[in-house]
């Protein structure tokens, strides 16, 4: 079945990496759901050769995805201190006050907006998951349990609400209607209003092998040159870009209505950086999918190598990350025994697909592992300390992306070993 580009409906011909079929990454599993069929969707990357837009086709309707989510934002440490931080810097920066009003779209269980609140700056969250949205409503942020499109966003300017600051933050990803969503950022956003975007930085993905960040809940990968084009068909323009550490290599992209904007150089100077890099050349993508297949055989050769040699290896975290990896890789409890999370959402469920159970942080202390696999490697820092003490009975912490590599518990290395088989 022939696909187009979701941005510019040019035909996708080009393959960037086919990771087989899987479950949706945030679909954990009842005990009660175990006798039960699972869907499996293909997931296969494509890249587009007219606007450089990496996506997948879109086999699931957001509304499937997204009404009742297993992702909780406020689990992560380091993510809120992330978040705080973004709201000092914007409330200095735009000398935000109780006259102001911030909205976020897929504001998640309200951990940013919350730091707005706090400051007596009026807040709008717009979350579609209503199990999400009910608990960031119950923390005092005010919440819209709806999709964000341009008939909403018209809806809300004709009600007065107009946003001095719009923060889309790892959510313009997650919809596969490109054109209506930054048509509604447009109209939603104040005269000399802000957008801010956070995603995953596509030159990251490829240079770190993060084929584990494509799910079927991601429908779109983003370079800085891409979302720039994506910008100007709406009358609206990049003016300024960070480099973040966040998720493996984020990109926070600041951007105001054309008539508005004055370009600072680091948006230039990335674009460059892009293009020397290749990714406006289809002929950049051909290789992820072959470097991807020998990530895999490289990780199966370790699991093997370890339970071989009667070692017990069991997870930390259970992100949707992990589903992909898991399920591409065919890994399940013969491999690795259980995971844990902090999420008490996912305590007694089991991941989609592979199905390996997930129980709370404390069953590591119990079982006391040879091995800890860090599932969600984005934050390997903050995980690596919190699991210091594994290192009293000798145990060691392993990371697979962007390959293979182990850590001393508490002390996480910037450049690690490839191979590790035998260890």
């Amino acid at each position: 079945m022939p696909h187009t580009c979701r941005f510019c409906a040019a035909p996708l011909d080009h393959l960037v990496v086919d990771l087989g079929v899987s479950p949706l990454c945030e679909s954990v599993l009842l005990a009660d759901d175990l006798d039960r069929m699972e869907p499996f969707y293909p997931l296969r990357a494509m890249v587009c050769d007219r606007c450089f837009l990496v996506q997948l086709p879109a086999y699931v309707t957001p509304d499937v995805i997204f009404t009742e989510y297993a992702y909780f934002s406020s689990f992560s440490d380091s993510w809120l201190e992330h978040a705080r931080r973004y709201a000092e810097r914007m409330q200095r920066e735009l000398g935000l006050g109780p006259s102001n009003l911030v909205v976020e779209l897929g504001s998640n269980d309200g951990y940013l907006l919350r730091n707005f609140v706090e400051a007596g700056i009026p807040v709008l969250g717009i979350e579609p998951a209503q199990n999400v949205a009910r608990i960031a409503e119950a923390a005092g942020v005010a919440t819209l349990p709806r999709f964000f499109t341009h008939a909403l966003a018209r809806e809300l300017r004709a009600a007065g609400r107009q946003a001095d600051l719009i923060a889309c933050n790892n959510t313009l990803a997650q919809m596969p209607d490109l054109n209506d969503v930054v048509a509604g950022m447009a109209e939603l956003l104040a005269s000399d209003g802000l957008i801010t975007i956070e995603v995953p930085h596509l030159l990251r993905l490829l240079e770190d092998n993060q084929f584990d960040t494509i799910y079927h809940e991601h429908f779109s990968y983003f370079s800085l040159a891409t979302l720039q084009r994506i910008m100007a068909a709406h009358g609206l323009s990049v003016v300024d870009v960070d480099e973040l550490a966040s998720h493996g290599g984020s990109l926070r992209v600041h951007v105001r209505h054309a008539d508005a904007a004055s370009v600072r150089p680091a948006v230039p100077a990335l674009i460059a950086r892009e293009h020397d890099a290749g990714l406006e050349d289809v002929a950049t993508y051909a290789g992820f999918g072959e470097r991807v297949a020998g990530l895999k055989r490289d990780i199966l050769a370790q699991l093997i190598a370890w339970r071989s040699a009667g070692k017990t290896v069991v997870g930390y975290g259970a992100p949707g990350k992990a589903n992909t990896l898991l399920n591409y890789c065919g890994i399940g409890p013969y491999l690795l025994a259980f995971t844990v999370d902090r999420n008490p959402y996912k305590h007694g469920r089991f991941t989609p697909g592979m199905r390996i159970p997930i129980h709370p942080p404390e069953l590591i202390d119990e079982v006391r592992p040879d091995i800890v696999w860090i599932l969600p490697w984005n934050l390997e820092r903050e995980i690596a300390e919190q699991l210091a003490h594994i290192a009293a009975w000798g145990g060691r912490l392993f990371v697979a992306i962007p390959e293979p590599h182990l850590l001393e518990p508490g002390r996480p290395a910037e450049h690690a070993p490839s191979t590790v088989v035998g260890s």
